[in-house]
């Protein structure tokens, strides 16, 4: 059994990392949505993307919008496989998630390195990109959703900022985890700023900056962590 210290440090450093990962969340999502008209993370705004190119609405493309769609699907496919192959065994099975996001995240840069965004070609390198984003964020929803911590999903914050306003003070409820709640919207409102301002320097870097945060936040976390079965059940 770990020390109660230990514990503590570990659940801090955990909703840490998911607060980082709220960050990238935002890199991912200016780059793609910005980069090439679909989310990536996001698989809420990509449906409604998809609907309105399916209703023939001008900038949205069917194919870029199911091909994300797609191979967020098979991400946490692969995501949910490696949680129960993994059960019990936090350390490895989280290294080994944080290790194939970030390699799918410098996949994705080195694809958009022949990529125009102008003419939007060579097609090929497009929709590379988009898949590698994808699967890797689809693997990532999957691991966060098996960890379970409230209010910090690192994709999503409508139920986020509906957590804030429906459960205030002002609504006669006792703001529970608020400085989470705000920590992981801010997070991902600063996400976006830096992806944004990134992309004037191309695709490549912010998405290798994301992968290079995967990695060194995940690591983190797990250092805190037993490294043998019997202590992590």
């Amino acid at each position: 059994m770990s020390s109660p210290d230990k514990a503590d440090l570990a659940d801090t450093s955990l909703r840490a990392a998911l607060l980082i990962l709220s960050l990238v969340t935002g890199i991912v999502d200016a780059v793609s949505v910005l980069g090439f008209g679909v989310f990536t993370a996001n698989m809420t705004g990509n449906v409604v993307f998809l609907g309105f190119a399916v209703a023939g609405a001008s900038g949205f493309s069917i194919a870029r919008s199911a091909t994300s769609l797609g191979a967020f699907l098979i991400g946490a496919l692969i995501g949910g496989r490696l949680g129960s192959a993994q059960a019990g065994v936090r350390r490895s099975w989280l290294t080994t998630v944080a290790v194939c996001e970030a390699a799918l995240l410098f996949f994705a840069a080195v694809a958009s390195l022949a990529f125009d965004g102008g003419s939007v070609k060579p097609a090929y390198s497009l929709y590379g990109v988009i898949i590698f984003m994808a699967i890797a964020m689809g693997l990532r929803n999957a691991t966060v959703r098996q960890l379970a911590v409230p209010d910090l999903t690192t994709t999503v914050l409508t139920l986020t900022l509906t957590g804030i306003a429906a459960d205030s003070s002002l609504a006669g409820g006792k703001n529970p985890r608020i400085w989470r709640r705000v920590g992981s919207v801010a997070a991902m409102f600063v996400g976006a700023v830096v992806g944004t301002l990134l992309l004037r320097y191309g695709m490549a870097l912010p998405l290798a900056l994301s992968g290079v945060c995967v990695l060194v936040v995940t690591f983190i976390y797990v250092s805190q962590l037993p490294s043998s079965r019997n202590e992590e059940k």
